[in-house]
């Protein structure tokens, strides 16, 4: 809106250089996601009558670590695993959860441990299922992701919210960037049949803003 008495000068566009659009995209990507993560009062009174799903990507690790010679989901030793700065993010996430009055009910897990520990310190709980992580299917299989888009599509019991928690992929996979950081918790209103609606994102630090 223009203030009384400004001009309207014409707009010109300015075609940017290769990697300067880069930038742009960059920063214009970290600016959507600082704005998807604020806190939010009416969200918060929705997710205390439940009715979400909370997809929570696994709290801090150690990326020096990987899973490529892992043997089985139970192999912890050969996978890349919480770090005690993770485990305290969890257990926090946890307590403010209760603090804030929000009803869990199924809490669903990927079957890696950073994955099954990340929703037990948090929630107390964790029934590990391919689906949540996009298998058992190949990589390259178009449907991989089917079982997660019709969890994160199905409404939980009333009164309750249902927990995921998994990797930053296959969110990404299904519901586009940016990436989910570490810790951070997308609300997601499931709409039956028809899909899903990401509908806010919190990350670790946003929980102590929210009263």
């Amino acid at each position: 809106m223009l203030r009384r008495g400004a001009v309207r000068r014409p707009v010109h566009f300015v075609r940017l250089p290769g990697m300067a659009r880069v930038y742009l995209a960059a920063f214009l990507a970290a600016f959507v996601s600082l704005s998807w993560a604020q806190p939010d009062a009416a969200l918060l009174r929705q997710l205390r009558e439940g009715g979400y799903v909370l997809y929570m990507r696994h709290a801090s690790t150690d990326f020096s670590q990987n899973d490529a010679n892992m043997k089985s989901y139970e192999d912890c030793a050969n996978q890349r695993n919480l770090i005690d700065k993770g485990r305290d993010e969890a257990r926090a996430v946890g307590e403010h959860v209760k603090r804030l009055g929000i009803p869990i009910g199924t809490v669903l897990a990927s079957p890696f441990c950073r994955t099954m520990e990340t929703a037990k310190l948090a929630f107390g709980k964790a029934q590990p299922m391919n689906e949540v992580r996009g298998g058992p299917s190949r990589p390259e299989d178009p449907k991989r992701y089917e079982g997660l888009r019709k969890l994160l599509s199905t409404p939980p019991s009333p009164g309750s919210n249902t927990v995921i928690s998994s990797h930053g992929n296959p969110f990404h996979a299904v519901a586009g960037p940016p990436y989910l950081a570490e810790g951070e918790i997308a609300v997601v209103r499931p709409d039956g049949g028809s899909g899903f609606t990401v509908v806010g994102k919190i990350r670790v630090e946003d929980w102590q803003l929210l009263k």
